[in-house]
Formats: structure tokens, sequence, C-alpha cells
């Protein structure tokens, strides 16, 4: 006899039924999947943004997104870095008499259909003023007021000349004045209207960019579509034909290099956006279908010094330390020719203003070379030893402890490095420099700290002798040099994290900020940084190399520039490649 099922027993089977439908339609659609497979790149990426909140967003993740909605007025073009209209319809037309800057805007369109106005720049201007926007109020602090000629045309009056206004001023990301004007009301109204400006979160954010939001599922991937009405499409710009010639972007979040690396090399995604370690480099190095790109990063990795107490307050010891210090053998060694060697504060990526004169230090010399002339600096100093480093007949030997022009010991120091785990580069060079600092006779230990707590180590409460620390995305615009040396910025958390105080230095800063001549400006310039090479608060040691791998199977067009070729001009000129995905596309 067979049993009959039970009414229970139905309705838990019918139950079962209901939710695997429920889940299927709940599901994402096979029809996306295959929509992925065609004329869409795919992007391989550690973590998804932060946040699409552009007044909160600093990260490298959320910019590989927000670069693609919100546009400037100007950007750096590949090659010579120059600065041409993107948003603007040409070159700024200064006034000296009334100290005014007069943009004119090319027609172009909100992803809503809406025009991109001269009401959207004065908005954006104002909205930073007022809320002190802080990664954006220091560009916009010496405007003195900003006004919509018409629909196409803005005039901006400064307080005072400065050179980077239409460098990095002009370069801000602008937002939608109807998108965000309501949301600024409300921010205003409350008691800490800048918290509530950066709590904001957009599902949505209106894009003048070649690409906007379709979907975002938190921790797997974001889907970007082409935008239809982006201003660029079919133009072309700087001699160069702009799309986008692609039907979206996904990102797809990984989580680990090894996982990304993988999903290349099965052709799951077509670009990992992100430094390739050289041991990855040997994995994809055999596959035709992968090409490595090797770019210039706008960066300065360096060992710094402390002028605000013995003994680096003595630029001979400086001098002498610049000399010990093996760049070559850090670059070769340590970043495994992954690198270029700096010999001057700004990078040589960023040609115009990169001082090309090579200090006695970083000329190619052997070790007993180094340690020879290291010695002569000393000694011409005053500095003794009870024995030497070098012998009677020039050879190097192991010496005593150096000796101060007073007597003295030069007492035990200290070279603070972050930890191996955090960056394996500047933890090495800490090492080796210490090893070489013996040499001479100087105790020096490398003692890797926690990045944050180094930072407050050394910028908040300048208790250090030396360290070795890096700035991996310095902007283009040469303003820095002066923020990393002008006396005035020597105080706790400031900048100025040597303690430099040179008046000459702080004459020629003031004047290229105030230089509105690109020529003169850059003279000035380089003069800083002669003068900080000759003084040596910062010894520039290297600049890494950004290597990215591409498949180059399904898509074409990558823009190599310092930076990388993740970049603005890539994403609006890849094509598909011949074959599969390019017929899906036609």
């Amino acid at each position: 006899m067979i049993k009959r099922p039970s009414s229970h027993s139905r309705l838990r089977c019918w139950m079962t039924v209901l939710l695997g439908v429920m889940l299927l339609a709940l599901a994402p659609p096979a029809a996306q999947a295959v929509e992925w497979d065609q004329n869409v790149l795919k992007i391989g990426v550690l973590e998804e943004p932060k946040s699409l909140n552009l007044w909160l967003a600093g990260d490298a993740w959320s910019n590989h997104v927000l670069q693609l909605f919100y546009q400037q007025l100007y950007v750096n073009r590949p090659g010579d870095l120059k600065k041409v209209p993107w948003l603007a319809a040409g070159e700024p037309q200064y006034d000296p008499q009334t100290l005014s800057y007069t943009v004119d805007l090319r027609p172009a369109r909100w992803s809503d259909g809406s025009p991109f106005t001269a009401q959207d720049v004065v908005f954006t201007g104002q909205l930073i003023q007022k809320f002190k926007v802080p990664r954006f109020f220091s560009l916009w602090s010496f405007v003195k007021s900003i006004e919509a000629v018409g629909d196409h045309q803005v005039r901006f009056v400064l307080n005072r000349p400065d050179a980077s206004f239409t460098s990095r001023t002009l370069a801000t990301p602008m937002v939608q004045k109807k998108q965000w004007e309501p949301i600024v009301k409300q921010c205003l109204a409350t008691q800490k209207p800048l918290a509530s400006l950066l709590r904001v979160s957009l599902d949505q954010p209106a894009s003048s960019g070649p690409f906007v939001l379709k979907s975002w599922r938190r921790g797997v991937f974001i889907h970007l579509e082409r935008n239809p009405h982006f201003f660029g499409q079919g133009l072309s710009l700087d001699g160069r034909p702009l799309g986008p010639h692609i039907e979206g972007i996904v990102f797809k979040v990984y989580g680990t290099s090894d996982a990304a690396i993988l999903a290349l090399r099965k052709g799951t995604i077509d670009f990992y956006w992100n430094n390739v370690q050289p041991g990855y480099l040997r994995d994809i190095a055999g596959d035709p279908a992968i090409q490595v790109f090797r770019n210039q990063k706008s960066a300065l990795y360096f060992m710094g010094f402390n002028l605000r107490r013995p003994p680096f307050d003595d630029p001979a010891l400086r001098r002498a330390v610049a000399m010990l210090v093996d760049k070559r053998f850090i670059v070769t060694r340590v970043l495994q020719n992954a690198g270029e060697v700096m010999t001057a504060l700004v990078p040589a990526g960023n040609a115009f203003y990169h001082l090309d004169q090579v200090a006695p230090y970083d000329q190619e010399l052997t070790r007993g070379e180094r340690v020879q002339k290291a010695y002569e600096i000393l000694v011409e100093a005053g500095y003794t030893w009870e024995v030497k480093p070098m012998d009677h007949a020039g050879r190097m030997q192991a010496c005593s402890c150096l000796l101060r022009p007073d007597g003295t010991e030069v007492p035990p120091l200290t070279i603070l490095t972050p930890p191996a785990d955090y960056d394996p580069q500047r933890a090495m060079s800490g090492m080796m420099i210490q090893e070489w600092l013996g040499q001479v006779g100087i105790m020096a230990a490398a003692r890797p700290m926690a990045f944050g707590a180094m930072l407050e180590k050394v910028k908040g409460h300048h208790d250090f002798e030396a360290f070795v620390l890096g700035y991996g995305n310095l902007a283009l615009d040469p303003a820095w040099v002066s923020a990393f040396f002008v006396s005035k910025n020597a105080g706790k958390g400031g900048w100025n994290m040597s303690g430099y105080d040179n008046p000459l230095f702080d004459t020629l800063a003031d004047k290229a900020a105030k230089t509105l001549d690109p020529g003169q400006r850059r003279e000035l310039v380089l003069q800083m940084q002669s003068i900080v090479q000759q003084d040596v608060p910062f010894l520039p040691l290297y600049n890494p190399l950004l290597v990215e791998a591409a498949r180059n199977d399904r898509f074409q067009g990558w823009v190599p520039m310092v930076g990388g070729i993740g970049n603005l001009w890539s994403l609006c000129q890849l094509r598909p490649s011949g074959g599969p995905a390019a017929e899906a596309a036609r």
C-alpha cells in the first residue's frame, strides 16, 4: 500500500518550489551576464568605491569611478601633461587690471539631458567656499567672486594672483546645481553643515562624463553604462577622437591580487587596475593575450631629516649621508628595477618642472668611492674618528664612532620606516641606509613603525632624527614644492616636516606662487629644487614605476601617461579589438 503525502508535506513541497521561484526572480538576469561578454569593459579592482559623494571620497577606488562622472574645465593631456580645455571651450583669458579670469564653456549636457551651464560652475565653487570642503577649499580660498556671464561664460575674480588657479582650481570636478542645490539647503539647516554634506549618499550621481551609473551590487561589482549625452562623443579633442566606443564598464571587486590576476589570465576581466607586483609578472609574462604597461608615477619616495636638532641640523652631515646612499642599488635590488632613481624633487615624468641637474652624490660611484667622498665631506666639516673609515692606502676599513667637531660622539640615531607588511620597499631601504651609515661610524638603526603612529611622531610631534616616507600621487602642479619647505609650514602638523628654514627659498616660493607666466614660474621652481638639492632637508630616493596589465584580445587603444593607463583618455578612446567582441559591437 502506497502512503499518500500528508497535507503538511505537500505544503512544505509547494513552499520549497515557491522559494526557488522567488530566488530565481531575484537573481541577475542571464541577459545581463551575456551583455557583459560583448562591448563592455571588465575591470578588476581590490575594493569598491568608499563613496560616490565627491566631497567625501578621497580614495583611489572611488576616484576610478567618480572621474567618469564629474568632469573638469581643464584636464592634463598625455605626453607633456599640458592643461587642455575639456568642459571649457578655450584657454582662460586673464585681465591683470581686475585680477580676473574669463572662461568660455563648450555645449555639454548632464546625464539627465539638462544643459551644463555657467550656473553649475558658479554653484560648485560657491559650495566649496561656503562649506570649506577640506579636499578643495585651499584651491578656492583666494577666489573673491564667481559670476555667470550668460549660460556659457564664467568670470572669476581673485583676491591675489595665484599660479595654481589655472592648473588646479580650474581642474576642480564640477557638480550639477539641479541635483545638489536642495541637498545643500538641507545640510545648511543642520548644526554641522559640513559633516552633513560629507554624509550625503547619492544613489544616482548626475554625470557630465562618458559614463553613468547603471547598478551597484555592494561588494561584488559596480556597472557603468555609456552616457548618451556626453559632450565628447564623436569629437576630436587635442587630436584624439573621443567616444566612448564601448557600451559600458563593469568594475569587479576581487579583494586580493591573487584572485584579480587569476581573473585576468582566465579572461574574466580585461584590465587589473592596480600596480602589478614582480611576482605576478612572471605568471603573465608568456601570455600573448596580456600586455604589460610600465608608466612613470607622479611620486616622491625620500629620506627626511630633522633639522631642528642635532645631529642633522648640520648640512655637512646630511650631504655626507646623501653621498653614502646608493639609490641605484635600491632601485636594482629592492625595487627589482621596477622604478627610477630620483635626483630631484619633481619626478622626471613631470618634465616641464623637473630639475635636470645631477648633484655630486647622485653620480655613478662604487661603494668605496662613496665612503671616500663622504669621509672627505666630514673631515672638511671638522668631524673625526679614533679609527678612520679609510686607511692610509685609501681602502675602506672598520671605523670607530663618528666624533663631532666638539669631540663628542654622534649619538645613536633611528631611521623610522613603515613596516614591511605596509611597504616592504621603504622598510628595506631603511635597513640598507642603516648599514651604509655605519661605514663612516654613524650608529643608526632602522625602526619599522605603524604608519599612523609614524606620521604622528614625525609630523605631529617632530620627535625623530630621520625617516623614509613617500608621496605616491603628487599633483602635477608644483605648488607642493613650496609647501614642503617654506618655513611658515614648519610647525607641528605642517607639511614642512624637516623644519627647513631658508630665507632665500621662502622668497623664491612666495614669488613662484604669484608668477602667472609658466616659463618664469618654471625657472623659480627649478631654483627652489636646486637649493633643496644642495641643503638636503629631503633626500629623494626613487620613484616606483606603475606596472599595469591588460588583455589585448578584446579591446585596444589604451593611452599611456604619467599615472598609468587607467585614465579618462583611455576610457574615452578604447575600441573593441578584432574578433568576436568587435563583431558583437557592430
